[in-house]
């Protein structure tokens, strides 16, 4: 059964089922909880962000939603149309002809006004339309099956993000303040370097021989064309291949300004309460349909800081990554025989090596060449092995290459369409500069297909785990293909165990029987530091 929703002046709300009249609750967490209790209905919304975390502050978790906003921008993606408004109102407002308001979320939305009043939420009525019209949409697809799965794990996602911004990732202040004094030294008054950054920019001005400030890329490259050496940019594989005093300092100077930055004293004050880092996460944020922050950096947690996120006493850390996903994934997808029987094995790569000579490296190089467009070095070589041993899945990411360097569009496995190619794209083509656009483009639709399904793999992981972890563990971090259970320490075999049959049902979700294994490998530790 669905149930539309719309929330209502204070703690009220409405709920509409499926086929019957709007029903108005005086208190709308307390009506969800009853019927999430009563028969667990799919929730329909217009967007997850604006409803699930007032519900998550009540004690009230949902097992499934379908999420209108998020949906409607894969339809709208799917029909070609990117660009265009994905909230219920929108998609209100096209079903009927009338004027399409912009997004409020997202790169559409726009700058709220002081005077501007606040557009009222859609009411029950609205959203039990528009996903009417969505499911339509769907049905109407070449692979209706694979969309509602994608649209399942989507909604799924924006489910999880909003848990885990509400339940943190454990971050202990109190180590953190530790590291961040060892690394940096004493919190400088505002305006100030720390100690030990300022002694770093002193001595990089030194090497130089005057003022520069190692802040700015444009300071420092006029700093070594002035010592004679040529840089392009600051990025530290070049300085690296420089011979100059001046780079050592430099590289110790990036390297700690950059937690400085994005995970220091004032980032720890605005993210992190009660012991407990809250990110905000943006589901699909990226085209592909991996995950973003619209703040917190969870996604960009460095390995220097992971000796801060520990378990609560008598709790414990399960911590599971998947072994070359993409890989795994293109085998899938390809029906390539030969791949995908490597890679029903732990170590992909390992498998293959006998057909690149005995070398397990080179199977790795030839693989990421062919998914990433690589052409360097030994990749050419290696690839022609490649298009001789596995022709299916050279030929799959060669297809998607054909197809974005001639303006065509892809989709992933589950039908995620990768945005078309630019005006500017199309001009830049027809010129002189042609060729190297319709390569880059290439490249990207190559590697489209296989990173917008492995993020499809992930979510739908995640949603399978969700629903296996036992009571009160719960999801507190997600990365691309990592994710993190806090657990009381007695559960947490238990929750190593669910990993590994989430994984099996993930795989089977999407690609039906295939020899292709996807491992997870999962520990379970009381610090983050302690599982790699």
């Amino acid at each position: 059964m669905n149930v539309a929703v719309a929330v209502g002046p204070g703690t009220s709300g409405v709920l509409r089922p499926d086929g019957r009249q709007a029903e108005t609750a005086a208190d709308l967490a307390a009506a969800v909880r009853e019927c999430e209790a009563g028969s667990a209905p799919r929730w329909v919304w217009a967007d997850t962000r604006e409803i699930y975390p007032a519900l998550l502050d009540r004690g009230v978790r949902l097992a499934r939603c379908h999420d209108l906003a998020l949906v409607e921008g894969l339809l709208l993606g799917h029909e070609g149309r990117h660009d265009e408004p994905r909230s219920a109102r929108a998609a209100h407002a096209r079903l009927h002809g009338l004027p399409v308001p912009e997004d409020r979320h997202g790169p559409q939305a726009r700058q709220a006004t002081l005077f501007e009043e606040e557009t009222p939420p859609p009411d029950a009525d609205l959203v039990a339309e528009v996903h009417a019209d969505q499911l339509r949409r769907i049905e109407a697809l070449p692979e209706p099956g694979r969309f509602r799965l994608l649209a399942a794990a989507e909604s799924a996602g924006a489910l999880i993000a909003a848990e885990m911004a509400h339940e943190g990732m454990p971050w202990r202040r109190d180590v953190h303040e530790e590291l961040l004094t060892g690394l940096l030294g004493p919190r400088p008054v505002h305006g100030m370097r720390p100690a030990k950054l300022q002694a770093l920019a002193d001595e990089v001005a030194a090497a130089f021989g005057g003022p520069v400030n190692p802040d700015s890329p444009q300071q420092i490259v006029r700093a070594f064309k002035s010592a004679g050496l040529s840089v392009t940019s600051t990025r530290a594989h070049e300085l690296r291949e420089v011979d100059h005093p001046g780079v050592a300092p430099l590289l110790a100077y990036k390297e700690l300004a950059r937690v400085y930055s994005f995970h220091g004293w004032v980032w720890a004050d605005q993210w992190v309460r009660e012991d407990r880092l809250r990110p905000e996460y943006v589901v699909a944020g990226v085209v592909s349909g991996r995950w973003a922050t619209s703040g917190g950096g969870a996604l960009q947690i460095p390995k220097t800081l992971r000796r801060v996120v520990v378990a609560d006493e008598g709790w414990t850390l399960v911590v599971a990554d998947a072994a070359q996903l993409e890989p795994r994934v293109l085998a899938a997808m390809a029906g390539d025989r030969g791949l995908a029987a490597a890679a029903g094995q732990i170590d992909l790569y390992q498998a293959l090596a006998k057909a690149f000579g005995g070398e397990r490296d080179h199977a790795k190089i030839a693989l990421l060449s062919a998914m990433y467009g690589g052409t360097s070095g030994d990749a050419p070589k290696l690839l022609a092995v490649m298009r001789q041993r596995f022709p299916e899945a050279y030929r799959f990411v060669e297809d998607a290459a054909r197809a974005g360097e001639e303006g065509r569009t892809v989709r992933s496995w589950l039908g995620r369409t990768a945005p078309p190619p630019s005006a500017r794209w199309r001009e830049l083509v027809s010129g002189p500069e042609g060729a190297r656009a319709a390569r880059d483009r290439g490249r990207f639709t190559r590697n489209f297909v296989v990173q917008a399904t492995a993020a499809e793999w992930a979510l739908t992981f995640m949603a399978v785990l969700r629903g296996l972890l036992p009571d009160p563990a719960a999801l507190v971090f997600f990365q691309h293909d990592e994710v993190m259970v806090h657990c009381p320490a007695e559960l947490g075999q238990e929750v190593v165990a669910a990993v590994g049959r989430a994984a099996e049902e993930a795989a089977a979700l999407l690609f039906g029987r295939t020899p292709v294994r996807f491992p997870m490998h999962a520990v379970a530790v009381r610090c983050y530091a302690d599982a790699k």
